[in-house]
């Protein structure tokens, strides 16, 4: 056969190798699914404002959309109710119950419900007294709550951490993830046990080993500037939490606020393309009963999907802090000879209406295999070419936008002979179409 290509023997070293997750046997790919928090938030007020409150009615009908819309047959499985579903007492066994006006049927049923659409749910609770909307927290009830999980038949749980003293979750987190474990369901453990100690250092050695993904930065707001925030605390990296993402365990940078109101088209675009180049969890919160047909069609991109279920499960990682142009780097599949192809994403943070044109060679960005790559736009598929890593790419980056290129490793040299690699010509050059030249434009 020659030279073959490589992948289930590379993917199981890849899959094994590193630190271990957490061994529930699920979240291998990064969760896919729909939230109610951003969007819908804590409405209650099911008598004023029927359709947007959160209720039963809510989750039925964002479950059917689910279906209908396609966002199941594109991997986007799980339903989550996020704050505000209990009663704010509990039952007089002490176990936690719904509010009975907002959820008359019962959790079970809805439970039913969506799983009968072939959906899986998700369920929030707080690792407090309280949760972040004043309802009964899990202190002083979890193995409780874990078995009325089980019971409701819950496939996913989000543990938030308001009305707790963080230096508790070092214990408390495992804990309550060890009763989800002993009820021998498989249930998704979403944690938020880093989001309460930011700046402390938090150790995600032990977070990785005992949580499927967990949040570790401010919440989302509908805003470009929230976005932008989070893309570059990733960027930024000071915990070092990247190298952590892996088979089972994976960094929550929140929320897809596409389709709602604060990002452009451009934006959504890039939310979109990040998100899946840090191998982020794919929850949506948006109202998928009117979400306008051009965002829809970016969260249901299947090349972008594709990206962020790669099998190796690699963050991307910042490789270039521009001006105006930041430039992300992750390893996927297909491998040959122990190379691996790359998706390149490229940020533009620049604001003032004209696309910014960039050129570079693929050797600046570490791009060296010798038999060259094949060149894809990531969100339309188109090939773009083929390149060996001294050749020039040229491409265009709208203002707060992104292009997103997928270099797939070719198995057999093209054209030429290979030549030696020449790795010292590094960045981007960056070209500013319609400048006039003002001081202020900079």
């Amino acid at each position: 056969m020659g030279q073959n290509w490589v992948f289930v023997v590379t993917l199981v070293c890849l899959c094994t190798c590193g630190v271990s997750g957490l061994e529930n046997g699920v979240a291998r790919t990064p969760p896919m699914g729909w939230l109610s928090w951003e969007r819908f938030r804590c409405n209650t007020d099911c008598d004023n404002d029927p359709e947007f409150c959160i209720s039963e009615r809510l989750f039925k009908e964002m479950a059917d959309m689910m279906v209908v819309g396609g966002y199941l047959e594109a991997g986007y499985d799980t339903i989550i109710i996020d704050d505000c579903w209990p009663d704010h007492k509990r039952s007089a066994d002490g176990k936690l119950q719904p509010d009975p006006k907002r959820f008359a049927s019962g959790i079970p049923a809805l439970s039913d419900y969506i799983h009968k659409l072939g959906l899986k749910f998700g369920i929030y609770e707080d690792y407090g007294n309280f949760t972040c909307g004043g309802y009964p927290g899990i202190l002083g009830h979890m193995e409780t709550d874990a078995n009325t999980f089980a019971e409701w038949e819950v496939d996913y749980v989000k543990l938030d951490g308001c009305y707790s003293e963080p230096s508790t979750m070092e214990t408390g987190y495992p804990e309550f993830g060890r009763y989800l474990n002993e009820t021998k369901r498989p249930m998704v453990y979403s944690c938020s046990w880093p989001a309460y100690q930011i700046g402390e250092n938090p150790n995600y050695g032990s977070i990785s080993e005992h949580c499927n993904l967990w949040r570790n930065f401010d919440d989302i707001t509908d805003s470009w500037d929230s976005v932008l925030s989070i893309i570059d605390y990733y960027g930024d990296d000071k915990d070092g939490f990247a190298k952590f993402a892996a088979p089972g365990q994976w960094n929550d940078p929140d929320m897809l606020i596409i389709g709602n109101y604060g990002l452009s088209l451009d934006q959504s675009k890039a939310q979109m393309g990040m998100w899946c180049m840090f191998a982020s969890p794919l929850i949506m919160s948006a109202d998928l009963r009117s979400i306008r047909p051009e965002f829809k069609e970016i969260m249901l991109n299947r090349n972008l999907i594709k990206l962020n279920q790669d099998p190796m499960g690699v963050q991307a990682r910042r490789i270039i802090k521009g001006n105006t142009i930041d430039v992300y780097s992750r390893p996927v599949m297909p491998l040959y000879n122990g190379k691996t192809s790359v998706a390149v994403a490229f940020l533009n943070r620049w604001n003032e209406g004209t696309p910014l044109k960039i050129k570079f060679t693929l050797q600046a960005l570490g791009l060296d295999h010798p038999g060259g790559y094949q060149a894809f736009d990531v969100f339309t598929g188109k090939k773009l070419g083929s390149f060996k890593p001294a050749d020039t790419f040229s491409g265009a980056v709208n203002p707060t936008g992104i292009l997103l290129v997928r270099f797939n490793v070719m198995a057999k040299s093209f054209g030429q002979e290979a030549a030696e690699v020449d790795s010292s010509d590094e960045g981007i050059d960056v070209t500013y179409p319609g400048l006039s030249g003002w001081k202020t434009e900079f």
